[in-house]
């Protein structure tokens, strides 16, 4: 009789583990092709020839098994239906808004945008780039600044960001900063928090008579929120006036929305203005991601933090942006540094500017009218309910005082029963914030909350006829806003649509290819982990709310933390840092607060190796620490006996050792443990940088073989997308005895043992991460090591492949006696090009431009070469791509060694190639345009375009010039 097939399980129909093979673009078969490219007869062979045995994990992660994606899915909305949506009035910088349905449907949601990377390759991300100089522009001109940055973190950190710039600006010698008792709370924590490893002292002036009195003293800067955090509208004229005769800063914290109608700050002469454009159609996102902002008076402009986007030309003489100034600070500055250049919100950034530009200053104004209408209405009637507000200006925010403690506890908890939240302060206050959101309904609904039994409820009707905005008449605004045309064309959807195309069309992100950037991890963002952002139950989410309305969040949390932790092999985790940086910078704090609880505050000594990430230092100095750099030896390991001699010269003072592991130069370190033991033995704490984490993860544990903190990017391991620069997520994990000192957040509810809060909301940017929950939750223990295996395996697959072409600079000593291997990334070596033929890595890197890629990292760790990390998300055949594209150059740079074409005159040095320029008149070259064009025949079938050639980086640094300009101004017409 005939066999018959045994029927497939039960189990394996439901195909619990589908994602793993989704995520992961390599196939079996197409593993051990590359294997046998490689010379290993399996992945496991692999992997042990290169993670150093005495790191290797011996157990399985403790993270559950694998689930399909609609089981994911509907995992997390329960979850997320733990949370209660209230009408949230509570204000304090977070505001209801309505996001533009082109605006969600086209950035938001659309990878084109928020797959893409950090704009440090101009020629590929003019379109983002645009959208940038909008935000700047944007700000400029509502807060009357010549000049702005590309977003920062939050307000908080930018309020932050404003204190530092100052002290390092003004002439006052001063260490005291002035700060309204009035600002938000969590600016005053975070900037509490950001002082004190500085040395810098916060003086809160809580009263009229304790603000004049501080003035009065001496400060070498001022921080005013404008309006206040109560909603009070103060003329800050006169004490601009006396800060400065004080040769001193005022910085004004301000509501954008609200400078639509107010004096804005540059016209009573303020120094910086920052704040936040949440309210520019972000949700509340229980406190993120939002894009801040900073501006400031034009000759702080070379030392304000962040990133610039500025008008520079190309090659062709025709105008192109780029990224400013965008070598300075951890760049070029390292252990000198004061701020960190990773500090941006640019997805959220490009929402609020394309907000401003769909509005216009009209509909902006329109908005502004309304909310300030519906104030003045809502503050009538509460008057004629008997009630006295703390002060007779507004612009969208009334504060009361209840005759007793007991009154305001009892009111709030009557509106949270009708389904509102209000903000309660100071035992008896109470306080109402309007927004765009906020209806006639909401206003009945709020009198009868504070109506007595038999009180005759007021109406909008009655009280809208002679009913006037309460912005003071002195302070009202007459100067005009956003007059460039892109503010002033795209106001039908139509327009709007073919706007936000034609930008993404000038752009390369991970939807159209490939990103190789080393030490940037540019891996799939599964749509599946993207739906859950936008769900209102987690958008719509006020970070101060009653805490038994964030169930869900503290649910998602509390698991992700566990996750992590498990992944790491940490004892704790804070998932508050809203960056990197941020991770870098809080865990450095933890080690501060430890060695302070001992007694040892004197210990501020941190060894970074020469190799390190600019990230390092900056934080480094930012934490008050000295930073001391180690020698890398001829390998790019870290130099033991180097770091051995200033262990012991420091050993007093020994505060921690700045690692990255696998190392900067993508290999695994042998010595790291002997590493971790040598800085115990004197004291000191490891960091370990998780930047390299998507090589370790199921491989080794950093808090397993010595490390004390890191951080992790989840933006790169964990799948949040890049966003064009962020948001980003960088949680710190740090070992048990260190876990009392993680972030806390006092306006949260989150205790801390001196540390403080890192950023302004207590779970940082609360609503990407439900995007890495999903990423774990699909691909359980076993898929997120295979997926670290199928990374290394890509590595050392583009390393062996392209061999012959361009040595890999550094690699692992093999334990199996073959040549050595790469962690997840291989630095690609071009350096012997220049002397041969005159060719630079930026040359290669522009090409690859006309091949349809975005370049590799340049240049870093080591100049003139290229890292490359092609990740696991990729296929076979988007590495071969590549490869075939890297060889093709090849043999292009072997034109020039032969002289077969000119040093200075051949498609490398003239990359990247427009369409313009292939098609112009002139074609004074020795190569065909079809060659400049398409250098392989495949790209006549699917070709990206750059818009601009080769742009002038020198140029745009000497003619800084970072607001709107006609520059290709696209039209409708």
């Amino acid at each position: 009789m005939p066999v018959t097939a045994q029927p497939p399980s039960l189990a394996a129909l439901e195909n619990s583990s589908e994602f793993i093979a989704r995520h992961i673009g390599i196939t079996a078969e197409d593993e051990q092709h590359m294997l046998d490219v490689i010379g290993k007869p399996s992945r496991a062979a692999l992997i042990d020839s290169i993670v150093p045995a005495s790191i290797a994990r011996s157990t399985r992660m403790d993270i559950p098994d694998a689930v399909t994606e609609a089981a994911a899915l509907d995992e997390l909305k329960a979850m997320a239906g733990k949370n209660r949506v209230l009408k949230s009035f509570i204000g304090q910088g977070y505001y209801g808004t309505h996001t533009p349905g082109v605006i969600l449907r086209n950035i938001l949601e659309n990878p084109a945008w928020y797959t893409a990377y950090t704009p440090y390759q101009a020629e590929i991300s003019q379109g983002r780039m645009e959208a940038l100089v909008n935000f700047q522009t944007m700000v400029c001109e509502l807060t009357a600044m010549p000049m702005a940055n590309a977003s920062m973190l939050d307000e908080a950190t930018a309020a932050a960001e404003a204190m530092t710039l100052a002290k390092r600006s003004v002439r006052s010698k001063s260490h005291v900063l002035v700060v309204a008792g009035d600002c938000h709370a969590q600016t005053i924590e975070v900037l509490q928090t950001r002082a004190a490893p500085l040395g810098l002292e916060i003086k809160i002036a809580n009263s009229a008579q304790e603000w004049a009195a501080a003035l009065a003293g001496d400060y070498f800067a001022v921080l005013a929120q404008y309006p206040s955090t109560s909603g009070r509208i103060d003329d800050l004229r006169a004490d601009v006036a006396t800060v400065h005769a004080k040769q001193a800063a005022f910085i004004v914290a301000a509501d954008l929305l609200a400078l639509t109608l107010l004096v804005p700050p540059g016209e009573f002469d303020a120094d910086i203005v920052v704040g936040t454009t949440q309210r520019f159609g972000m949700p509340l996102c229980n406190g993120g991601p939002h894009a801040a902002y900073m501006a400031c008076r034009d000759e702080y402009k070379r030392s304000m933090p962040g990133r610039l986007v500025g008008v520079s030309v190309d090659v062709h003489g025709n105008p192109a942006y780029r990224l400013a100034l965008q070598t300075r600070e951890q760049h070029i500055r390292r252990e000198k540094a004061t701020s960190n250049i990773c500090t941006a919100q640019v997805l959220p950034a490009v929402v609020a500017s394309m907000y401003a530009v769909y509005h216009g200053p009209q509909g902006l104004k329109r908005i502004a009218q309304r909310v300030a209408l519906l104030t003045a209405i809502l503050a009538r009637g509460l008057q004629g309910l008997g009630y006295t507000l703390t002060s007779s200006s507004a612009f969208d925010t009334l504060t009361l005082r209840c005759a007793t403690a007991a009154q305001a506890q009892t009111l709030q908890a009557k509106a949270v029963a009708s389904g509102m939240n209000l903000r309660r302060s100071w035992e008896q206050y109470l306080s109402i914030s309007l927004d765009e959101t906020s209806t006639r309904e909401d206003l009945a609904q709020l009198w009868s909350v504070f109506a007595q039994a038999g009180q005759t409820l007021p109406t909008v009707d009655a009280l809208q006829t002679d009913a006037a905005p309460l912005i003071p008449a002195e302070l009202q605004r007459s100067s005009g806003f956003l007059s460039h045309p892109v503010f002033n064309s795209h106001h039908s959807e139509t327009g709007m649509l073919r706007y936000i195309r034609m930008l993404s069309d000038k752009d390369l992100a991970l939807d159209r290819s490939m990103i190789p950037l080393g030490s940037c991890t540019m891996k799939l963002n599964a749509t599946s982990e993207m739906i859950p952002i936008t769900w209102p139950e987690f958008a719509n989410i006020h970070p101060f709310c009653p805490a038994d309305q964030r169930q869900g969040y503290a649910e998602l949390d509390a698991q992700l933390r566990a996750w992590l932790c498990a992944a790491t092999g940490y004892a704790g985790i804070s998932l508050q840092p809203n960056a990197g940086s941020q991770g870098e910078y809080a865990g450095l704090l933890a080690i501060r607060g430890w060695h302070a609880s001992r007694g040892e505050s004197h210990r501020t000594i941190c060894l970074i190796p020469s190799s390190a990430h600019g990230t390092n230092p900056a934080s480094a100095t930012m934490a008050g620490m000295q930073v001391i750099v180690t020698a890398c030896d001829a390998s790019g390991n870290v130099d033991m006996n180097d770091l051995r001699a200033k262990c012991e010269q420091h050993s007093a003072n020994l505060a921690a050792v700045m690692i990255t592991y696998p190392s900067t130069h993508g290999v695994f370190e042998t010595q790291v443990k002997e590493l971790c033991a040598l800085v115990h033995q004197h004291g000191g704490r490891v960091y370990v940088d998780g930047a390299n984490m998507n090589a370790l993860v199921g491989t080794a544990a950093p808090g397993e073989f010595g490390g004390d903190v890191s951080h992790l990017n989840l933006h790169k391991t964990f799948c949040i997308p890049h966003g064009g620069g962020g948001p980003g997520v960088g949680p710190v994990c740090v070992v048990a005895d260190l876990v009392p000192f993680l972030p806390g957040h006092v306006a949260g509810g989150v205790p801390s043992h001196g540390v403080g809060a890192v950023s302004a909301a207590p779970l940082g940017n609360a609503a990407v991460l439900p995007i890495s929950w999903m990423y774990i939750r699909m691909m359980g223990s076993d898929g997120l090591k295979h997926a670290t295996e199928a990374a290394i395996l890509a590595a050392n697959y583009i390393s062996a492949r392209l061999s012959s072409a361009y040595p890999t600079l550094y690699a692992s000593a093999s334990t199996d006696g073959r040549p050595g291997h790469v962690a997840h990334e291989c630095i690609l070596d071009l350096r012997h090009f220049k002397e041969s033929c005159g060719v630079m890595a930026e040359d290669v890197a522009k090409r690859l431009m006309d091949y349809g890629f975005h370049a590799p990292t340049l240049s870093f760790p080591v100049p003139n070469t290229l890292m490359v990390e092609p990740t696991e998300s990729e296929t076979l055949a988007e590495l071969d791509r590549f490869i075939n594209a890297m060889l093709a150059i090849r043999a292009e740079i072997a034109q020039v060694e032969t002289g077969a074409w000119p040093q200075d005159n051949n498609p490398l040095k003239h990359a990247p190639h427009t369409a313009a320029c292939v098609v112009d008149a002139a074609w004074e070259r020795p190569y065909a345009r079809e060659l400049g064009a398409f250098p392989l025949q495949s790209l006549k079938a699917v070709k990206y375009w750059p818009t601009v050639g080769r742009v002038d980086n020198v140029y745009g640094d000497r003619n800084l010039f970072c607001s709107c300009v006609p520059i290709a101004q696209y039209s409708t017409t």
